[in-house]
């Protein structure tokens, strides 16, 4: 394995002093342009590369965020994360990026991590177990941003998607061209944002005037505890929807959870020759690739997911310089309906 390039071998080689070379090369005064253009040269040539580490102890800052999210098979918060490092790379910051996989001993052991590494700042997204890990990251002093799910316990700025908003939006769709026997199908998830999805489909029928009991809303069994799973999978939304079906149930509406319900929802629909939008409307979440490449085209709910990390990854460099740190923030994003054949009738 070749060696590092390090000061002192970039030193030897030009036939100056440490000091000299790392204040050519950090733009210091005290160099001759000759001499500093000779000195870039020759590190180029020998591939040296500044040591972070050694950096972060001259400075004081390490320049990298912590971004601790459930997991990545996730569509949103696999957006939600390329967002956040696209914004730290132009502000000149790197992510350490931790998964927790929905456990909470997992979560805990990747904010220590991200502490013991000395970052910066933390985004995060919480498991939102029995236990709060977080308050070790305010006990450290460290600036912490939450998105997707809240911590209520904290005090700390919080972003997201309006799930109860998007849950009333669509909803109030598919009422509003007819139905009045929706069904929901959900993920067995006692997170926030199931909790608030059911909020909004609750309120929007009693807007409507339809009354709401536990009966309007079926729930998928979850595969989050499964580590590299995919969560979401076409085969669960259809084993549902077919039981449904099966037992002479036929709501005029379905309203899933996520696009890969909706996927199986079509199949155990098509099986049973239950036209869509004919018959029954078909109302997704997520807007994902295959979306509106379904026969019909797929009408969902589109998550501002590149709009939730901008504003928080602003938040948090905002208190990394020390700018509104006097109160916290919650900020809620309107998802936007796209609206497409499955609720065309």
């Amino acid at each position: 394995m070749a060696k590092r390039s390090t000061l002192q071998v970039v030193a030897e080689a030009v036939g100056l002093s440490v000091n000299t070379v790392s204040r050519a090369l950090n733009g210091k005064s005290g160099v001759s342009e000759s001499t500093r253009s000779r000195i870039k040269a020759e590190a180029a040539r020998l591939g040296y590369v500044p040591n972070a580490n050694a950096r972060s102890l001259v400075l004081g800052k390490r320049s990298t965020i912590g971004v601790v999210v459930t997991d990545l098979a996730n569509p949103y918060f696999n957006d939600l994360v390329s967002e956040i490092e696209e914004q730290a790379l132009q502000a000149g910051y790197t992510i350490l990026l931790l998964l927790s996989d929905e456990d909470p001993d997992r979560e805990r052991a990747a904010i220590e991590a991200a502490l013991h590494a000395g970052v910066d700042g933390i985004i995060g997204v919480p498991v939102q177990g029995k236990s709060n890990p977080w308050t070790a990251v305010l006990q450290a002093g460290v600036p912490l941003v939450l998105t997707a799910r809240r911590v209520t316990e904290l005090d700390v700025d919080f972003f997201s998607n309006d799930n109860e908003a998007g849950g009333y939006m669509t909803t109030s769709a598919v009422l509003e061209r007819g139905a009045r026997d929706p069904l929901l199908i959900e993920e067995d998830m006692r997170i926030s944002t199931v909790e608030h999805r059911i909020a909004g489909f609750r309120r929007a029928l009693e807007d409507h005037g339809i009354p709401f009991d536990t009966s309007r809303r079926v729930f998928v069994p979850s595969r989050r505890n499964v580590r590299g799973a995919m969560h979401w999978r076409a085969e669960d939304g259809y084993r549902v929807a077919r039981d449904i079906l099966s037992s002479g149930r036929r709501p005029d509406a379905f309203l899933v959870g996520n696009d890969y319900f909706a996927l199986g929802l079509y199949s155990a629909l098509q099986e049973r020759n239950i036209r869509v939008p004919e018959d029954t409307l078909v109302m997704g979440w997520g807007d994902y690739a295959f979306s509106r490449f379904l026969n019909p085209p797929l009408s969902t709910l589109k998550l501002p997911s590149a709009e939730v990390a901008r504003r928080a990854t602003a938040r948090l460099f905002a208190r990394l310089n020390g700018e509104g740190t006097e109160d916290t923030v919650t900020v809620m994003i309107k998802p936007e309906i796209a609206l497409r054949s499955s609720t065309n009738r």
